[in-house]
């Protein structure tokens, strides 16, 4: 079995400090790990060259919480699709730093690690694991198109009552779906909006 096998190397996109730009946390400084590798193939993602894992060099753990220690006590692990790889032994060593691990997932493979805030962000073409969905402390649904509203209803009755319900529209099309957005919260104000501010500030 290798480091990879084991979670103690993982394939790394990228790692960076920035405001966290989207959901609940906006605007809070955080530590990013970008780890490579998804298969859920969302035709709009921002970030297709995170797909591939073998593209991204295998990085010891130990390497990436040193780097997230010097710059925040918050990492935001994101992908990609992080939860293909076992989180255990990154979130154990980022919590025992002080550091605390927020995940950003789709839910499409089960959840491994140590979390203090789970954003769940579930896809149609590749649903959340069943028993996901009570882990979840945030549900983020993009919304590219009308149906999209449905889906976010349907996903919002699986989650717990305490989760916050988020409505983002897809970049390409957040002129027309924003207003869509803003009527749909107003009828259902249990959701919020969210919008991808990092974009907006032209920062990573």
């Amino acid at each position: 079995m290798n480091l990879i096998d084991t979670g103690n190397e993982l394939p790394l996109m990228e790692s960076f400090y920035t405001l966290q730009g989207e959901g609940f946390h906006k605007g809070l400084a955080a530590f990013f790990i970008r780890i490579g590798g998804c298969d859920i193939g969302c035709h709009w993602c921002d970030v297709k060259e995170s797909w591939d894992p073998k593209i991204h060099p295998s990085t010891n753990i130990d390497e990436i919480v040193n780097k997230a220690k010097s710059h925040s006590k918050v990492a935001v692990i994101t992908g990609g699709e992080p939860l293909m790889w076992p989180m255990g032994p990154l979130t154990k060593k980022l919590q025992d730093s002080g550091i605390s691990t927020h995940l950003e997932t789709s839910g499409a493979y089960p959840l491994s690690g140590r979390w203090n805030w789970i954003c769940l962000s579930p896809k149609k073409n590749k649903l959340p694991n069943k028993e996901f969905y009570k882990f979840a402390d945030e549900l983020k649904i993009i919304v590219y198109n009308k149906s999209d509203f449905s889906f976010a209803k349907l996903q919002s009755k699986k989650v717990k009552k305490e989760c916050k319900l988020f409505l983002q529209p897809e970049w390409s099309v957040r002129k027309k779906i924003s207003p869509l957005i803003v009527d749909f919260i107003l009828k259902n104000p249990e959701w919020r909006a969210s919008l991808q501010t990092h974009k907006y500030l032209d920062i990573p």
